[in-house]
């Protein structure tokens, strides 16, 4: 029995002593840390964070002045793109060759098979939704097809060439021009996919970020700012876009016709692309990671907007234009698909619905689309996306 009373007396100490430690802040790096302290009451305290330099423009130097800026990769693709897309046009006039659009896509020899008015390594092809590599291929083969009737109007089955005004269009059998799917297609397989999902992804975000990856062959941004900037090379606007809008590519153009119906979409994803590249030279990446989901979700709504616009005006040439009629609709039906490539984690729009839109709404011949159908396709959208 006193052996029993001691454990008791024992435990009960060991009790009071644990119920005494000293509660106080155990972060050492907080303001507030009480060496003293056994237990975080959660009281400790910090700095604020220094405020971001958020440059004006898409400009960034090292603190001796070095520019850390390069995405000179990104700019070769958007050549090649434009070039690519040249040359499908040029079936308005002429027959085409599929071969040649395919030497263009992987780029053979560096210089596209000799098509391209430049030399580079890059490609478009292997930067591609994966997925989606046959479907382009497919495109360039339909566009060849149908430059056989170039010198013939185009209607219902029968592919050729529709004419308004000063513009020319190639449309194939179904009514598709399929140039206009391979440029703003590849807009979202390429660019939109490989800024959004690649770059902003972990694989290209959690890498370094503490030393310059090769000051003496003039690399002075690390590995992260560099993806970073690369991200932004796929958006095509000048550094100081919006104040400047000459110049505009790919989506950056798009952004700024955009900028007509969502007003500060233009300025707010140039904020967030400059503040998420501040932040990483700042080593703040939870502002880095806010922009990145700022970026995802404005891009998406370029995409869904235009789309939106497209298919208004073709509901508008419908009768009586039908050059701008199947034109508009390419370019809409194209925007649609774009949305595709958005990452899951913000994308607004489900797969699903997306192909609602393109499957059910639009199918595949435009011939055989009716005003109903169109509206379905703008009601859905404008539901969506809260236009």
């Amino acid at each position: 029995m006193y052996n029993k009373k001691l454990l008791f007396i024992a435990l009960a100490l060991g009790v009071t002593a644990i119920s005494c430690k000293k509660k106080g802040c155990t972060d050492i790096t907080a303001n507030n840390y009480n060496e003293e302290a056994k237990k975080d009451d959660g009281s400790c305290t910090y700095d604020p964070p220094a405020p971001l330099d958020v440059p004006s423009t898409y400009a960034f130097t090292d603190d001796a002045g070095n520019n850390t800026v390069s995405y000179s990769g990104q700019t070769d693709r958007l050549n090649q793109l434009e070039e690519l897309t040249t040359y499908a046009k040029s079936g308005t006039g002429a027959v085409v060759d599929a071969d040649i659009m395919k030497a263009m896509f992987r780029n053979t020899g560096d210089n596209g098979g000799g098509n391209f008015s430049f030399s580079s390594s890059k490609q478009l092809k292997n930067k591609c939704f994966a997925t989606d590599t046959a479907f382009f291929i497919a495109a360039f083969d339909s566009v060849a097809v149908a430059s056989v009737d170039y010198a013939t109007t185009a209607s219902n089955g029968q592919a050729g060439t529709l004419t308004s005004g000063t513009s020319t269009y190639l449309v194939a059998a179904n009514g598709i021009e399929y140039a206009q799917i391979i440029d703003k297609g590849l807009m979202g397989a390429v660019f939109l996919n490989q800024a959004l999902t690649t770059y902003f992804g972990s694989g290209k975000m959690d890498v370094d970020n503490t030393a310059p990856e090769d000051p003496g062959a003039g690399k002075y941004y690390t590995e992260m700012e560099h993806h970073w900037d690369e991200a932004f090379g796929y958006f095509g606007a000048p550094i100081d876009f919006p104040t400047s809008t000459s110049s505009l590519r790919f989506w950056a153009k798009y952004c700024n016709k955009v900028n007509d119906y969502i007003t500060t979409i233009s300025a707010d994803i140039m904020l967030a692309f400059r503040t998420g590249r501040a932040a990483i030279s700042a080593g703040d990446l939870t502002t880095r990671d806010a922009q990145i989901t700022i970026i995802r979700q404005l891009w998406e709504k370029v995409s869904a907007r235009q789309a939106v616009s497209y298919f208004n005006d073709a509901l508008g040439y419908f009768g009586t234009d039908n050059a701008k009629y199947v034109h508009a609709l390419s370019e809409g039906w194209a925007f649609v698909n774009s949305l595709k490539y958005v990452p899951l984690e913000t994308r607004v729009i489900s797969f699903t619905q997306i192909t609602d839109i393109l499957d059910t709404d639009l199918g595949d011949n435009f011939w055989d689309i009716t005003t109903t159908d169109l509206n379905n396709a703008i009601t859905s959208l404008n539901t969506i996306y809260n236009f």
